[in-house]
């Protein structure tokens, strides 16, 4: 059996060897070769690195400015020799370098510094020695996916080439599919639908936020991640795709529901939005400005600019700003959002570390579109950079928080292009609100609750971009919000 042996230079791209790999401190980046073979390994300081911050892996990448964490890491401080076989077979091998790359990331980077409480250098010689006897990629793949579970942490986890191109797509704002956004619950570890595209195939379907998604075409989801799941459920259009739905009703009444889907070009137009008129208690007739936001992607923050900038000048005098089932998205659109509605240096979100280090984000001389009354709908579908936002606008006082208990998930992956296009997903760091609160698993509580009813009566308010008022004005939750800016007006005129 052949060890494979070297002291890898983790910034470069060729390490000469043969018999077993030496991890040197990644800070030193240095490298001795001690082999006859040429090898390619990870790239950790190359271009190809593409780290980027992202709020919900499920919707896409973040700017690479979103959040800036040292690549150095006291924990490699010192070498270290990890021997283990070389498989013959090319796909295998191929995986097995992934596997260093992916190990050697973890190793530097989570959020976790004990792994779990496991020795993650020990776990590396044994994935490899139980991948050496393997023969097809996905198999070696499976391996990989098993290391990474023993880290406790669903989020931190690695998709195929094909589903990270299928992930930076919805990043974009387009995708085929049946317009489902899903997450892995971390406590029990179900595929959960965290929202649905309104008018979207799995809209239409009578599939709901909540309901636990079993099986794709026949094929059990145990232990699939989210990633894994929506390249499953897209397609190209006009194809479709069978879904089993568990729903349960928390009165132990559970029903299943099984149906077969059409596969769509889906348009993730990020922002929707109706001016509401509402008469005041004394009479006068006021203008609410309505915004849902369904997602953050790449145009999100853009898009609500000129929204807000186009009512402003219809004479809109307060909002509603709705992130229901929003499941997030890029953490920088979050940010990027947020600074629409406030002024000056306020901190937006504050970041720690693996080693406790926290670091806040701040606005720099922000100037917001408007200064009006605000009011943030929220529920338990919002999440990560919905999350972030709300917490941003709440905290610094800019807005009052109407609905229900939020998602609760605060933590923040980096994401990092691997050398053979697959792509490494790792919790680097969990998130703080601007006055301190960790949200993670617990979510944010509004100010004001919203009943089940009240938030079930607001899932059908859109059909289009433009939305007429009449089926807002249903929503008894918007009725809420409404009668929270009502009594902020009314303190303004006293004033």
């Amino acid at each position: 059996m052949e060890t494979l042996c070297s002291t890898i230079d983790v910034g470069s791209s060729i390490s000469k060897s043969l018999f077993c790999y030496r991890f040197p401190s990644i800070g030193h980046r240095r490298g001795v070769a001690c082999g006859r073979k040429e090898l390619p390994i990870a790239h950790l300081n190359k271009d190809k690195k593409l780290v980027k911050w992202v709020g919900k892996g499920v919707i896409g990448l973040a700017a690479a400015t979103a959040l800036s964490f040292s690549s150095y890491s006291p924990a490699l401080a010192e070498s270290l020799t990890v021997a283990f076989p070389i498989s013959h077979t090319p796909e295998v091998n191929t995986v097995q370098r992934t596997l260093i790359e992916a190990w050697s990331l973890i190793r530097e980077t989570f959020v976790d510094p004990t792994f779990n409480h496991q020795d993650w250098d020990l776990k590396l010689q044994q994935t490899m020695v139980e991948m050496f006897p393997l023969r097809s990629e996905d198999a070696a793949y499976s391996k990989v996916r098993g290391m990474l579970s023993t880290l406790g942490d669903p989020y931190t986890r690695i998709i195929s080439p094909k589903e990270y191109q299928s992930f930076r797509i919805g990043s974009d704002g387009n995708l085929q599919g049946v317009g489902l956004f899903v997450s892995v619950q971390p406590n029990t570890g179900h595929l959960v639908v965290l929202s649905c595209l309104e008018n979207s195939p799995a809209a239409r379907a009578g599939i709901h936020e909540g309901d636990e998604l079993l099986e794709i075409n026949g094929e059990r989801l145990d232990g699939v991640d989210s990633e894994t799941a929506a390249q499953k459920l897209r397609g190209r259009a006009g194809t479709t795709v069978t879904v089993k739905v568990h729903r349960g009703n928390g009165a132990g009444i559970s029903s299943y529901q099984e149906v077969k889907l059409p596969r769509e070009v889906i348009k993730l137009s990020p922002v929707s939005s109706a001016i509401i008129p509402h008469k005041m208690p004394d009479g006068r007739l006021l203008k609410t400005g309505y915004v849902k936001l369904s997602s953050f992607s790449q145009s999100a923050a853009m898009e609500m600019e000129n929204t807000i900038q186009d009512m402003e000048n219809q004479g809109v005098q307060s909002y509603i700003l709705d992130l229901r089932n929003n499941p997030g998205g890029l953490v920088t659109a979050g940010l990027d959002v947020a600074q629409i509605w406030l002024d000056g240096d306020e901190t937006l979100v504050n970041t720690v570390d693996r080693d406790g280090n926290m670091a806040p984000i701040s606005m720099v001389n922000g100037h917001a579109v408007t200064h009006d009354p605000l009011v943030v709908l929220v529920n338990e579908g919002s999440a990560s950079a919905s999350e972030i936002l709300a917490g941003a606008l709440h905290d610094n006082g800019r807005a009052i928080l109407v609905g229900h208990k939020t998602f609760g998930k605060g933590k923040i992956q980096s994401v990092t292009q691997l050398h053979d296009g697959s792509a490494l997903f790792v919790t680097v760091a969990k998130y703080l609100s601007p006055a301190l609160h960790d949200i993670d698993q617990v979510g944010i509580t509004p100010d004001v609750q919203c009943t089940v009813e009240m938030l079930n009566s607001g899932k059908d308010t859109f059909k289009e971009r433009k939305t007429s008022s009449s089926s807002l004005e249903a929503d008894s939750c918007i009725m809420v919000a409404e009668h929270e800016l009502d009594i902020q007006e009314s303190k303004g005129s006293a004033s």
